[in-house]
Formats: structure tokens, C-alpha cells, sequence
């Protein structure tokens, strides 16, 4: 016989907290990843003012992008240590502090330390925990959760680069870099005061379920030396990686390419915002669909339809082709990104999620540096992008068939809990 448990509490009267920890994360993805999507709206004002060419200007959001995915390595440990709330609202600081000082930049160079060291060693400290966070309130529902989280790097890329266009258009770049850091600043790092790691200092367990005296712990999991030996790593590790190589070609050079093919600057930056509108359905609604049929199962068709959209890329030329692309290079980017951290936490559980996810990120992190500097550099050669985008889509078809091997490989979690 059940006796009734009575708590301080009262889990079952109250709304979940795990909802308002995926409501902090939205913020603060909304908050790093949007300020960091408004590079593109930038790259004419830094090519006039600095005489620079598209590849070396490029290599502004790659070094960012290389430090916000590869910084996880670190910050997804610390995380796990010392939780996930000081690291993002330090991260969330720094992406602020780097936005000021790129408004302040005399060269290029100046550009380079600022905005890529402030907002990619930012995002590197608050992503990762964030992401942990979420995963270790949910279980049944930890796709659709971690869909909700992230749909914030969505919405950003919709508002944001509109948004940053629109400050340059009316203060000028400068002082446009310098307002959205002092937002970026205030709003992240108050978002991230509501992060928590545990369920159970809030009366709960995962998915608002009661806690039970004898329940399976919230930090169940392998090791992070245990989980680097795994087929199962390899397998996500290297499906990242070449994927990684031709996800963030568009959100550089989308609106460049727009522009080379007549579209007015006005209306190729809208592509950017349609990217956000298809990668922000893409994780609100895709996470759920992806609790049903299988995430390993999700992450294989995310991966052929990025392949499938990059190939669109490549033959559109005017502004309704481009969006088409933008519209379902976005819902499949948004999904990829909403299911990988829940993929990771099915297969390693939740004790070290923080720091697996910190190292499966370095993956995305290479891919993210040489991918869109390497394709500006190809421009400049080539004055097309015609390689660039064919390359991006092969990668990704390539990534498709190496998460086919990878779903056949044995589950470290399943294992543990067998043994």
C-alpha cells in the first residue's frame, strides 16, 4: 500500500520548474546565438570601413563559432561542477562586453579579439551548461523539451539580424554593436539567474514526476572516459564533423550570395530571418515528432535534409528560391540542433551530460571554422560559390550515412543499466 508523500513543495500543485529552466535557455540562445547570426547584416560596413575581402572578413564569425562550439569542452565540465547558472550568466557577460568593444574596433584585427573572442568564448560558457540544464529535467518528453530551448537560436536569427540591420541603417554600425551589447548583457545574464541543475532541489523529479525514496538517480550515466571509447561517440563525433563543414556556410555568405544575384540588401537579409522562421519550427515542433518515431531514427533525416536543401541552394538564384532554401535549410538545422543534446543524454544519461555534449561540440566547432572561412576564401578565387555549396551538400549526405552506421551500434546507457 502507497502512503501519501507530503513535500514542502507540492510538485504536483505547482507548475513544473523544468518549464522555466527551458524558458531561461530560450533566452539565453535567443540572446548569444542571435547577437552572433547578426554577423552577416555587418560584412558590408567591415569590408568599406576596413578595406577587407569576404574571406578574412568571414573569418570573424568563424573563429566565433570555432570558440562558442569548442569552449563546450570546458564549460560542459565546469558546468557539471559547479552548474550551469554561473557559467551562462558569465557567458551571457561576456558576449555583452564583446559586442561594446567590436563598436570601439580601429581594425580589423580589433574586430577579430572583440567579437570573436567575446561572443565565442560567451556563447562557449553559457551554451553548453544550458543545454545540460534542460536535459536533466526531462526524460519522456527530453526532445521536445530541448526543442523548446533551443527554438531561441531560431527566433534570434529571425529577430536579430533585422534588427541589427535597422540600428545600422539609423546609428551606424558602431553605435549598432554597442545597443545590442548592453541588451545582450542585461537580458542573458538575467535569464540565466533561473537556470538549475536538479530537480530534486525544487521537490521533483524529472518530467514533475514525485520523487520517490528509492528512484533511479537524476545524475545516472557513464563516465566521460567511458563514453569517448564508444562506437556510439565515434559514430555522433564524426556525423557531426562533416556535417559541421557545410551548416554554417549560409549564415555568412546567404546574404552576400543574395546580393551577387540581384536581390536589394533589404530584402536578402529578410533570408537570414526566414532561416530563423524554418530552424525555430523546426525545434518547436520536430522535437516531439522525434519522441515518437525514434531521436536516432530524427537525427538521420535531419542530416539528408540539410543535404537536400543545400543542393536547392545551389541551383536557386533569385529572392522565392532563395527563401524556399532559407525556409527548409531551417527546419532541418533546427531540428538537428534541438535533438543532438537529447541524443547524447539517451545514450550517456545525464551524470556528465554537460561535459559529453562539451566534447561531441568540438566536432561542430572545426567544422564551424574552416566551413564558411574556407568557402569565403573560395569566392575570392573563384567569384562563385557554385564548389562551396556542392561540398556543404555532400557533407551532409555523407553525415546521413555515417548516423546510419552509427543507430546500429550498442547504447553505453542501456548497458550500465543492465550490468
Amino acid at each position: 500500500m502507497r502512503t501519501t508523500a507530503v513535500t514542502t513543495d507540492h510538485p504536483n500543485t505547482k507548475l513544473f520548474y523544468g518549464w522555466f529552466v527551458v524558458a531561461a535557455a530560450f533566452v539565453v540562445t535567443f540572446t548569444g546565438f542571435g547577437s552572433a547570426y547578426t554577423f552577416s547584416s555587418f560584412v558590408e560596413s567591415l569590408q568599406r570601413d576596413f578595406g577587407a575581402s569576404r574571406g578574412s572578413v568571414s573569418l570573424v564569425f568563424s573563429f566565433a563559432g570555432f570558440l562558442y562550439f569548442g569552449l563546450g569542452v570546458i564549460s560542459g565540465p565546469l558546468a557539471d561542477r559547479w552548474g550551469a547558472r554561473n557559467l551562462a550568466a558569465l557567458g551571457m557577460g561576456l558576449v555583452g562586453l564583446g559586442l561594446v568593444l567590436a563598436s570601439r574596433a580601429q581594425t580589423i584585427v580589433q574586430v577579430y579579439a572583440a567579437y570573436s573572442i567575446g561572443i565565442g568564448a560567451g556563447v562557449g560558457c553559457a551554451y553548453v551548461p544550458t543545454l545540460g540544464a534542460v536535459q536533466r529535467w526531462f526524460v519522456k518528453r527530453r526532445g521536445f523539451a530541448s526543442g523548446l530551448a533551443v527554438s531561441g537560436i531560431g527566433v534570434g536569427t529571425l529577430v536579430m539580424p533585422p534588427l541589427a540591420t535597422w540600428l545600422i541603417v539609423n546609428l551606424g554600425w558602431r553605435d549598432a554593436y554597442l545597443v545590442l551589447g548592453i541588451m545582450a548583457a542585461i537580458i542573458g545574464i538575467g535569464s540565466s539567474l533561473l537556470i538549475s541543475d536538479d530537480p530534486r532541489r525544487h521537490g521533483t523529479g524529472p518530467d514533475g514526476d514525485p520523487l520517490e525514496t528509492s528512484g533511479t538517480p537524476i545524475r545516472q550515466g557513464v563516465s566521460i572516459r567511458d563514453a569517448l571509447r564508444t562506437p556510439r561517440f565515434a559514430g555522433l563525433y564524426a556525423a557531426c564533423l562533416i556535417s559541421a563543414f557545410g551548416v554554417f556556410v549560409p549564415f555568412v555568405h546567404l546574404v552576400p550570395f543574395a546580393v551577387d544575384h540581384q536581390v536589394a540588401p533589404a530584402a536578402a537579409v529578410l533570408l537570414l530571418g526566414m532561416i530563423g522562421i524554418g530552424s525555430t519550427a523546426g525545434r518547436f515542433f520536430l522535437g516531439g515528432i522525434a519522441d515518437r518515431i525514434g531521436r536516432d531514427t530524427f537525427l538521420i533525416a535531419m542530416y539528408a535534409g540539410m543535404a537536400v536543401s543545400l543542393a536547392i541552394w545551389a541551383v536557386a538564384g533569385g529572392f522565392w528560391s532563395l527563401a524556399i532554401f532559407a525556409l527548409l535549410f531551417g527546419v532541418f538545422y533546427g531540428g538537428w540542433v534541438a535533438i543532438l543534446p537529447a541524443v547524447v543524454t539517451d545514450h550517456f544519461g545525464g551524470r556528465n551530460v554537460g561535459g559529453i555534449i562539451g566534447i561531441l561540440y568540438t566536432s561542430v566547432a572545426i567544422g564551424t571554422l574552416l566551413g564558411p572561412s574556407a568557402a569565403g576564401f573560395a569566392f575570392d578565387v573563384s567569384h562563385s560559390y557554385v564548389i562551396p555549396i556542392a561540398i556543404s551538400a555532400a557533407a551532409n549526405v555523407v553525415a546521413a550515412l555515417i548516423a546510419v552506421a552509427t543507430k546500429r551500434t550498442g547504447s553505453p546507457i542501456a548497458e550500465v543499466a543492465q550490468s
